[in-house]
């Protein structure tokens, strides 16, 4: 059963090298990275690019828009837990909760507020950026101008960090 597992996720490894479905692999790996998965997109990014030069800007344009809808799922997911708060919240007023739950909502509410959509620039940032996006959905904040801030700040990186790659290697 091991050898079995074994032999598959080689194939599939093998498979999602070949230059062919390359965009493909790309696009899944950015979009799964964009998650709160702990996974990072940029070594397959670099990995295409720099087999196939040629395919720069299309992979830019493909990891952009993997990590983009990542991100998108990343506030949907906080959007869903804000209900399901409210919905607990709602059902059992203050049973569970511990003194003072909604001062950490409240401090994240006012440092979002101050940027509003505009703060989802900042998604592309290691650690705090995929949260970010779940925050954005978690305070309400407006979907298709966090969609756009997120792609913006996305495509930025993929460039900068791409370019700079294979300018020093």
């Amino acid at each position: 059963m091991e050898a079995t597992l074994m032999t598959w996720v080689q194939a599939l490894l093998a498979w999602f090298s070949l230059p062919e479905v390359g965009l493909g692999a790309v696009f899944l790996v950015s979009l799964v990275s964009a998650t709160l998965l702990p996974l990072g997109s940029e070594p397959a990014v670099y990995a295409l690019v720099s087999l196939k030069p040629d395919l720069f800007w299309p992979t830019v344009a493909v990891a952009t828009a993997g990590n983009t809808l990542g991100g998108a799922i990343s506030w949907w997911m906080g959007r869903a837990a804000h209900r399901a708060s409210d919905h607990l919240r709602h059902r059992a007023p203050d049973s569970d909760l511990p003194p003072g739950a909604g001062q950490a909502e409240g401090r994240a509410a006012r440092w979002l507020g101050r940027f509003g959509p505009v703060a989802c620039l900042l998604s592309w940032l290691p650690v705090v950026g995929d949260p970010l996006c779940a925050v954005a959905g978690w305070l309400r904040m407006p979907f298709w101008p966090c969609v756009g801030y997120m792609a913006v700040g996305k495509a930025l990186r993929y460039v900068t960090m791409t370019a700079a790659l294979l300018w020093m290697i």
